[in-house]
């Protein structure tokens, strides 16, 4: 008999696996390297056959939100270790900072905000096709 076991959803999309069926990857690449095909997506699953490209925005906004987030996490840990004034440059310092993190965080940010566009709009088991596991 099958398992119908549901996978988690977090590690799931943490892993970028596929909305519907969370068990094939998503992206043609495991890796972020090389990032001009980071971003590339599969035209569809290939265990449950999940459309993956559904618009050409695969989500921007979101990719906003997340660099804002990462901002103000990163005020969180540098003003109660550095500290920061109007007073002298410790705010140029905390841009600084946080910009080379947003920076190197980028392509992942870019992809965990696909998979975030697609997990809200495709919901677990929906698939066109029937897979029967043995």
């Amino acid at each position: 008999m099958a398992s119908t076991n549901k996978p988690m959803l977090i590690p799931a999309m943490m892993s970028m696996k596929c909305p519907s069926c969370r068990k094939s990857t998503v992206f043609v690449n495991k890796s972020i390297f090389p990032l001009d095909k980071c971003l590339a997506l599969k035209d569809e699953c290939e265990i449950c056959g999940q459309k993956m490209k559904s618009e050409s925005n695969n989500g921007g906004g979101i990719n906003y939100a997340l660099t804002m987030i990462l901002f103000f996490l990163n005020l969180i840990w540098y003003w109660p270790i550095f500290g920061l004034s109007y007073k002298d440059d410790s705010v140029f310092y905390f841009l600084g900072v946080s910009l080379l993190i947003v920076v190197l965080a980028q392509p992942y940010l870019m992809r965990l905000s696909r998979m975030l566009y697609l997990y809200m709009y495709v919901s677990f088991g929906t698939t066109r096709r029937v897979v029967v596991d043995d």
